[in-house]
């Protein structure tokens, strides 16, 4: 039986034992020079080449290409499946994948999404409760500065202070989870997503609001969206123009979904008072990004939200695996996005091994 060829467009640290795994199962892997880090990688033609002949494509985030519909059919008819280790696929041409009759499978694990939740309400801490400011205070020999006042989150009963309002754009995993976490706070939740049936927010204690409504009368305002065509740029100058100023804005699902020169601009300006952002337009952050001049106003992370002991990629990629495994047994896995492509997957490879 000859090699099954698996091109690895983005590895990771973590992918030594199961590289050996693959190699094992006769498996001959070409590695491409992207990675999580350095997501930057090869080129749409280079990937190309890069992938002829292959059965299985995987990998991190990309950026330097998206996964074409070009590049899945320069690997031939024998591709069988894009998997990625991560959450989002929005490096990957979904639609394409499911004209062309190839599985598309993502890693949801929940140390995953979880960890983004739980970095979520960390960040939002921090900026509520002025963490990174008093510890500077301190440092240069300041005592209970009236400037670091922080926000108290819950509601009081002695009086009319109702507590702040936190407004969730995007009620899927991370977004509930969010929700989940900030209920002993007693806060006011708001929810927007046209897609989740009523009763999920129900469930998870939000107020069902429509966009401008949640922007207009939340206090923080945190971003959990898949990046689709839709959702490109879905936070710009008007949204931030509807905020309140002392509002702080929370992205940590992808860059792309937010136009980040309004947002340095609606934060210099004081048109909102502070974001926190995992996640930007292009990664690294260039040098140059006027993000990094705002000082406290931003708090920023390198897209290490879901960089966690035991969690991070590692998860994932034992997940990516799995499921190449089986799709070259012919076996459908359980975690397939682009599950309407399954019957005529299922016509092509069902119960065939790779050759």
């Amino acid at each position: 039986m000859s090699e099954k060829k698996i091109f690895i467009f983005s590895p990771v640290e973590e992918n030594a034992d199961c590289h050996r795994q693959l190699e094992a199962a006769g498996c001959r892997l070409v590695l491409g020079d992207a990675s999580w880090k350095t997501p930057q990688g090869n080129n749409e033609d280079e990937i190309c080449r890069m992938a002829a002949g292959a059965v299985a494509l995987m990998g991190a985030s990309i950026r330097s290409s998206r996964i074409t519909r070009k590049i899945m059919q320069s690997a031939g008819p024998g591709l069988r499946v894009v998997s990625k280790y991560t959450v989002g696929v929005d490096d990957v041409d979904v639609e394409a994948a499911t004209e062309l009759g190839i599985l598309v499978t993502h890693g949801p694990t929940e140390s995953n999404w979880g960890g983004v939740a739980e970095g979520a309400i960390a960040m939002m801490l921090a900026l509520l409760k002025k963490v990174r400011e008093r510890d500077e205070a301190m440092k240069s020999g300041k005592w209970r500065d009236p400037a670091l006042q922080g926000t108290y989150l819950g509601r009081r009963l002695s009086d009319d202070y109702a507590g702040i309002t936190v407004g969730i754009i995007g009620l899927g995993r991370i977004g509930r989870r969010v929700s989940d976490l900030l209920a002993p706070w007693r806060v006011r939740l708001l929810a927007c997503d046209p897609y989740v049936e009523p009763a999920r927010f129900v469930l998870h204690n939000c107020a069902r609001v429509d966009k401008t409504t949640l922007l207009r009368e939340s206090d923080v305002v945190t971003l959990h969206v898949n990046l689709t065509s839709e959702t490109r740029r879905f936070m710009g100058a008007g949204e931030f123009a509807l905020m309140k100023s002392s509002a702080v804005f929370i992205n940590t699902c992808r860059g792309q979904t937010v136009d980040e020169a309004a947002l340095a601009g609606a934060l210099a300006e004081g048109r909102i008072s502070a974001a926190a952002l995992d996640v930007f337009e292009d990664e690294p952050l260039s040098k140059a990004s006027p993000l990094l001049a705002l000082g406290n106003k931003v708090l920023l992370s390198p897209h290490m939200v879901t960089s966690n002991w035991r969690s991070g990629l590692g998860p994932g990629v034992e997940w990516a695996v799995r499921s190449v495994l089986q799709i070259l047994k012919g076996e459908a896995p359980d975690n397939v996005y682009n599950h309407e492509v399954l019957p005529r997957w299922r016509e092509r490879f069902g119960g065939k091994p790779a050759a």
